[in-house]
């Protein structure tokens, strides 16, 4: 049986404070477990019902602490509206962006997002198209957030996503061109595309923070093609940056 202390541990995880305090996250289902256990992470613990432990005999490193509960237990753990077999506690890396890195291939920035299910959907795009890279602004939401973590469907395993002053960013940066996603740009299926690149999506509500305009070597949008006076403003951000990179690694 989960013990009350256990309960109050797993819930202050939902909270960014208590996550950076503790220096663990969770995460959810039975699909996220399995990136987990083959990855890097380091796992703290794991709680689960004993169909799921029967049904994964994992080699489980001897410092992971196993936790068998029932499954109406999870329902005093669980950040989800239908809870899940599995959570698991899972250690919060060491994450240091080389910036070196960012020489080669695409990388995704983001200013100011704060949507967890769209950052989450973003890493699990970056994931498919092969992008190793993903730099967020420090005022965006936290790639540990339970919605962001259980969004990604495990891909958050698969890319780096950092956290650093844009302007830094931009001032280092002497090598690649720079992408702005705006509506006044010119029409992403007609200019010239690079394969080495940095790729600026800006807030859901109020785009990119015009004091990095100035950064931005390359204006793009993505065209609409309804001419109806009465047609959506804009695209969803998670919908914008699949568009953008399937057209990006369709050309380069």
């Amino acid at each position: 049986m989960i013990t009350k202390k256990q309960i109050q541990f797993l819930t202050s995880l939902q909270i960014k404070k208590y996550r950076n305090e503790h220096g663990f996250f969770i995460a959810e289902g039975e699909k996220i477990a399995e990136y987990l256990l083959s990855s890097s992470y380091k796992i703290e613990s794991i709680y689960a019902t004993s169909e799921w432990f029967k049904a994964h005999e994992y080699k489980y490193d001897s410092s992971v602490n196993l936790y068998e509960i029932k499954a109406n237990e999870f329902e005093r753990i669980s950040g989800l509206k239908t809870p899940q077999e599995v959570l698991i506690v899972v250690a919060i890396p060491i994450n240091q962006l080389e910036l070196n890195s960012l020489k080669k291939g695409l990388t995704l920035i983001f200013d100011e997002i704060k949507d967890p299910g769209n950052l989450g959907t973003i890493i699990r795009i970056a994931d498919w198209f092969g992008i190793k890279n993903v730099i967020c602004s420090p005022d965006s939401v936290d790639v540990y957030n339970p919605k962001v973590i259980q969004a990604t469907m495990g891909s958050f395993c698969n890319v780096k996503v950092s956290y650093m002053l844009l302007e830094e960013l931009f001032l280092w940066n002497k090598f690649l061109p720079v992408y702005g996603t705006t509506l006044i740009g010119e029409n992403i299926y007609d200019c010239d595309l690079k394969k080495d690149a940095l790729i600026i999506f800006g807030n859901e509500s109020r785009g990119i923070n015009h004091l990095l305009n100035k950064f931005i070597s390359h204006e793009i949008k993505i065209l609409s093609f309804n001419d109806n006076l009465l047609k959506a403003e804009s695209l969803n951000i998670s919908i914008a940056t699949g568009i953008v990179c399937s057209e990006f690694r369709r050309r380069t």
